[in-house]
């Protein structure tokens, strides 16, 4: 566990991260806890079949600016080669600890916080079972630059915070 500056912002906690983080080719868990002058979530509205490629789904998310709160970003840091199967690189959520905000981490400011880092050597992996369309996907295309989008938040803006 390590203490995070004030005003660290989530490109600096991935700066910070990468400097710690020894096994690049491993997932790795991460939890940070504290008091956040701002945080931006994301909230995709419930899916149905069919159902949409993610950078379409993301289109329609609301996005939450939430001001003066405390919470848990949770989440992972996954290795490059789970392009596909994963998205890359950091993924965080936010829980407020009154439990009555959260989603997808777009970006925050800290106040004051702790991090914790822990390595994950066994992943269990669930494929649908047959029957399910899964083995009829063409899974082949590179959606990098689409995720890229997703992870950044797309581009609407709802305001509000629960």
């Amino acid at each position: 566990m390590f203490d995070l500056p004030r005003g660290c912002g989530y490109e600096d906690l991935k700066s910070l991260l990468d400097r710690k983080i020894e096994d690049r080719n491993v997932f790795w868990g991460i939890r940070v806890e504290g008091r956040f002058h701002a945080v931006t979530v994301g909230s995709v509205p419930a899916q149905s079949k069919p159902y949409a490629p993610l950078a379409q789904a993301v289109k329609d998310q609301a996005v939450f600016h939430l001001e003066e709160v405390t919470g848990t970003l949770i989440g992972f840091r996954c290795p490059p080669y789970v392009k596909g199967i994963n998205v890359p690189g950091y993924h965080l959520h936010f829980l407020s600890t009154d439990r009555l905000s959260g989603g997808h981490v777009l970006d925050f400011r800290l106040v004051q916080g702790t991090a914790r880092v822990g390595l994950y050597r066994k992943l269990l992996l669930m494929l649908p079972e047959r029957g399910t369309g899964f083995g009829a996907l063409d899974l082949g295309r590179d959606r990098t630059q689409e995720l890229e989008r997703v992870e950044r938040g797309g581009d609407k803006d709802q305001g509000g915070n629960r």
